[in-house]
């Protein structure tokens, strides 16, 4: 992934991460939903991958709470799915969460989602528990997910 780089998320990039947002996901966030989550959210940190001509290509979030990091979200341009750019952002937030001190992760995912699931899996998240009709757009249930830093290396 020579030609990505990684950056903090800015306002900068919310309309670009918005079209990734609301092509990946059948109930997106709103613009004004990551915008809270950049100016008043403490917890949160987000980051953008950005190509050779600055385009966001990618993004994901973490909550930091103490010693622990929930993945908030993950998407990736339908341009670039597939050639382990997620994987690779998943990488960079991970490690730069650990730096803030995160200790393990954790995150929910759906049961359809069988690429993301793949993902996590390939990154040492385990499968731990099940959250019923998590999603409230289709009231599918959320497998939850965790990974502890000490028995994996990134």
């Amino acid at each position: 992934m020579d030609n990505v780089k990684f950056e903090k998320m800015m306002f900068e990039h919310l309309d670009q991460v918005i079209l990734i947002e609301n092509i990946s996901f059948p109930t997106p966030w709103s613009k004004n939903a990551f915008d809270y989550e950049l100016t008043y959210n403490d917890f949160a940190h987000y980051i953008v991958a950005l190509n050779d001509d600055n385009q966001v290509i990618g993004y994901a979030g973490v909550w930091i709470i103490l010693d622990e990091g929930h993945i908030t979200n993950i998407a990736i341009h339908p341009g670039w799915r597939s050639t382990g750019l997620g994987f690779t952002l998943m990488q960079e937030l991970i490690s730069r969460a650990a730096l803030l001190g995160v200790e393990r992760f954790t995150l929910e995912v759906r049961p359809s989602n069988k690429p993301a699931r793949a993902l996590y899996q390939k990154l040492g998240f385990v499968e731990k528990g099940l959250r019923k009709q998590y999603y409230t757009d289709t009231k599918e249930d959320a497998i939850i997910m965790w990974m502890d830093l000490s028995s994996h290396s990134l």
